[in-house]
């Protein structure tokens, strides 16, 4: 099983769900969003890799939503920033 390594260090298991969820966040609808997650981890096993980073892991991803719609792409990248703020907000108190 693939693992991806977090920003933080921690490892845990690819998950095609956890993909999806991502996804679903954007806007996009379930099918897209099943797509996508289904050709990031089919690119990953292509590569034969055991380990993507987590930035590798949304690279791969946002190169996809892109390539379907530019509003989830920016939304995917809105999102992101409140969650890293976030976190960095938690580590902080």
């Amino acid at each position: 099983m693939v693992k991806v390594i977090k920003r933080d260090g921690s490892e845990e298991e690819l998950i095609y769900e956890k993909i999806v969820v991502s996804i679903l966040k954007t806007g996009a609808p379930i099918d897209i969003a099943r797509k996508i997650a289904f050709m990031t981890i089919g690119k990953i096993y292509m590569d034969n890799k055991e380990s993507v980073t987590a930035k590798e892991l949304t690279s791969l991803i946002l190169n996809y939503l892109k390539a379907e719609n530019e509003t989830w792409y920016r939304n995917w990248i809105a999102y992101d920033r409140v969650a890293k703020k976030r976190e960095t907000e938690k580590e902080l108190k």
